[in-house]
């Protein structure tokens, strides 16, 4: 701990992480508490940085579709398929109204997979390790169908350049929908608990407000965003997939803005998944599963757009005609979510920070980028291979 003045307050600072019980995955942020009260928050990431967008540079466009879903594994269907959408702009490709639809499938399954993990996080968090084992036991029901119809229950290698890999046979289909109504039965629970138990209600009401105008000015994302009163889902405003063809479903709007909101947005929003999946299933059509794609690209641009489990997920791609791309740029949603960090924390009792900073369900190993500053000119340096070789050349 360090101690200092802050806005006329006698301030310790307290790091937390890079490595702390909080998370597996590494962040640090610069605590300066005043007694039991959090004064401010200094945000420090870049301990995961993998530099994905570089590796994808020296792959083909094909080698690329395993990296994309390895970014997260909580998320790896829909970076596969955002990545997937990006090239098949590049080639202004169509790709099949049944692979659009499986797709569908996929991502809505990975929605429930995702907020069930989440919610099983705030239950640990809290000191409620029973809520912890239910969620992550209906999780498992989850991935058993996203591996019956993908063959994997985390990397599902299941989109691909032009459509999918593989096909959901009636068999496949009729098992999912029979799952639904379970599920459905288990979320009202949940929704039940989380709003009627006042020792959880106690943990999270008025905690961690994030005011409407805030989270629009610093551009939050996702069901962060939506718990603070914004009407805002890509799949709604801007559907992809098979989400034009389905729209009897809402978008879940909570106007709390606190840790509250957050949780409950997420528990009403897996029902409305399971509407999307059964109509999906319900509806989809016969037909082709994919279209070829070449593995050469001429000159272009690419912009793919999608809702994560966490938020607004971009895919920038620009090809030169070769197979490997020229350049690859990736916005995660906890990209954005995290500047919302030090609004949330601040004048929140230190106790609470675990279950704050839990609430905006943060990811990492998606999140780190890296930026080299030449200190005397202030020239912002590309991390290359070459440059880093360069470097070790003039140790």
């Amino acid at each position: 701990m360090k101690d200092g003045r802050m806005e006329g307050r006698k301030c310790y600072t307290l790091p937390v992480g890079p490595q702390h019980p909080l998370y597996v995955e590494a962040e640090n942020l610069m605590v300066h508490v005043d007694g039991e009260t959090i004064a401010d928050v200094e945000l420090n990431i870049g301990y995961m940085h993998r530099g994905i967008e570089e590796m994808m540079q020296r792959r083909n466009y094909i080698q690329n579709i395993y990296l994309a879903e390895r970014i997260c594994g909580i998320c790896s269907a829909i970076h596969s398929v955002t990545y997937c959408r990006s090239i098949e702009n590049l080639l202004g490709l169509e790709i099949p109204d049944r692979a659009r639809f499986i797709r569908t499938i996929l991502l809505e399954l990975e929605r429930l997979h995702s907020h069930l993990l989440f919610l099983g996080v705030m239950g640990y968090e809290m000191g409620l390790d029973t809520i912890f084992q239910n969620t992550w036991k209906d999780r498992e029901f989850v991935m058993d169908m996203l591996e019956d119809i993908s063959g994997n229950r985390v990397n599902y290698a299941l989109p691909t350049i032009g459509g999918v890999r593989r096909d959901i046979g009636d068999e496949k289909k009729q098992n999912v929908l029979k799952m639904i109504p379970y599920l459905e039965k288990r979320f009202r629970y949940y929704l039940d608990v989380f709003t009627s138990d006042r020792t959880i209600c106690k943990r999270m009401k008025g905690i961690g407000m994030l005011p409407k105008k805030d989270a629009n000015s610093l551009s939050i994302q996702g069901p962060v965003l939506r718990s603070s009163g914004v009407n805002y889902d890509v799949r709604w405003h801007a559907p992809y997939e098979a989400y034009p063809e389905i729209r009897d479903w809402n978008v879940i709007v909570e106007d709390g803005g606190d840790v509250y909101a957050r949780v409950i947005q997420k528990i009403k929003e897996m029902s409305e998944a399971t509407v999307v999946l059964r109509h999906a299933l319900r509806s989809m059509p016969k037909g082709d599963i994919r279209t070829k794609a070449p593995m050469t690209i001429p000159g272009n641009e690419g912009l793919s757009l999608t809702e994560a489990p966490r938020g607004e997920l971009l895919y920038y791609a620009r090809s030169n005609g070769t197979d490997t791309p020229e350049r690859m740029r990736i916005r995660t949603p906890s990209f954005s979510n995290m500047l919302c960090l030090p609004v949330i924390l601040k004048e929140q009792k230190l106790a609470d920070l675990p279950v704050i900073v839990g609430s905006i369900d943060p990811c990492f190993s998606c999140t780190d980028r890296v930026t080299l500053i030449d200190v005397n000119s202030g020239e912002q340096k590309n991390v290359t291979e070459g440059y880093i070789k360069k470097l070790g050349e003039k140790q």
